[in-house]
């Protein structure tokens, strides 16, 4: 094919297959979508609404199913005179409660009326978001907060939104709150003041089977792609992989997008088995160092230091020498220095993802048990996913992230 010649073989609108793209219909997830009609009536009835508190791990169609039942909600609420919708949408992704506020008060003001992200206090930055909301002329607004786990043990945004009303005294205006969450156990942590509001009504999405990805990708395909140029058996075995690793439907997306890549790079008139299989191989390298670029700051210091010690042939190292490079960086980068017991946990939970392996060294009574860490992946995707952190790209103890 010349160099820039348009797709006649393969793609035929690829962008179905990215994840900026929004389906028109919700696949399999009826069951979600009736929880979500059921904890949204309210506003349809012209009352207050509840807090939904939504949950699963990334790629299950959380997201999707919020938007397309929100839009759902926009067209049967405009035949009512007494319910005028606003919905706000905010994603938690590396922002603190902070930020997240002077980004609604601003998603209400032109360009030129925005506040800046410094320079106010919180309570007046919460006086701020009131007023806009209560002159906004909306009888009822949505605030819906994406990755709130983001926030971490900042929590103070999802105590004061459930209670907006009463704290704003707001008189014709009603507030809701969405939030969606990529781990569960992300509530454990909150305060009991937290989760009596915010999680008044949950709607857990589980991962998708095989057969239910499937589905989801033949109707991908049948936009994406040109008729035939897709194997026997391709959907079926992109279905298959990734309902057997991580059940995500953006995993299976993801593969049979990066089999067609493969199939037009290669000059292939259609897409077989062979791709998908690469493609998985290629797609869960990806994955995996995604996950590590996604990893918070006080976690990459810790894999940092197994990651010097690793190259220095040290590996595995003794949790007491982990934590001397880990002290070491957290000076050179500003950061806070944990207590050990808080480092061994970063530990705990770098080992529960694999991407280090504990070793129980076990020397009898005489020498006591010990355990040791080293790494359980590719030290360059490791090495990759730490340069992206601009805190750590210029530290000088530990891996040369600056070489190569």
């Amino acid at each position: 094919m010349e160099p820039f010649s348009r797709d006649s073989d393969i793609f035929r609108s690829e962008h179905v297959l990215r994840d900026s793209y929004t389906p028109d219909e919700l696949m399999e997830r009826e069951e979600e979508r009736q929880d979500y009609i059921q904890a949204l009536q309210p506003i349809a009835n012209a009352s207050v609404p509840q807090n939904i508190f939504v949950y699963g791990d990334t790629g299950v169609g959380k997201t999707d199913a919020t938007q397309i039942v929100l839009g759902e909600l926009k067209d049967a609420t405009e035949e009512y005179d007494d319910v005028d919708l606003e919905t706000i949408w905010v994603n938690c992704r590396d922002r603190s409660s902070y930020d997240v506020v002077t980004q609604l008060v601003n998603t209400f003001r032109s360009s030129s009326e925005e506040i800046s992200s410094t320079g106010h206090s919180t309570s007046r930055v919460y006086e701020f978001l009131w007023e806009e909301i209560e002159s906004c002329e909306a009888t009822h607004v949505v605030v819906v907060l994406d990755e709130i786990d983001s926030l971490g043990e900042d929590d103070s945004l999802l105590y004061q939104i459930p209670r907006a009303e009463s704290i704003g005294n707001l008189e014709e205006t009603h507030v809701g709150l969405i939030g969606i969450c990529n781990d569960f156990r992300y509530r454990d942590g909150l305060s009991p003041r937290v989760t009596s509001t915010l999680c008044e009504f949950e709607i857990r999405f589980g991962p998708y089977d095989a057969d239910e990805l499937g589905a989801i990708l033949e109707q991908r395909a049948d936009e994406a792609f040109y008729p035939g140029a897709i194997d026997d058996g391709v959907i079926e075995l992109a279905g298959a992989l990734a309902g057997q690793d991580t059940g995500s439907a953006r995993h299976a997306i993801d593969i049979l997008h990066k089999a067609g890549t493969l199939a037009r790079r290669q000059g292939a008139s259609e897409v077989t088995d062979d791709h998908v299989r690469e493609a998985q191989r290629l797609v869960e390298e990806s994955v995996i160092e995604q996950e590590l670029r996604d990893l918070p700051t006080q976690s990459h210091i810790v894999l940092y230091a197994v990651t010097a010690l690793e190259k220095a042939d040290r590996a595995p190292a003794r949790r007491q020498e982990i934590y001397g490079i880990y002290e070491k960086v957290c000076g050179q980068v500003d950061a806070t220095v944990k207590s050990e017991r808080t480092v061994l946990n970063r530990l705990n939970k770098l080992a529960m993802k694999s991407f280090i392996e504990t070793t129980d060294d076990n020397q009898g009574k005489a020498g006591g048990r010990r355990y040791e860490y080293s790494l359980n992946i590719d030290i360059d995707l490791v090495v990759n996913a730490l340069r992206a952190d601009d805190r750590l790209r210029d530290a000088t103890a530990g891996p040369s992230l600056a070489e190569e």
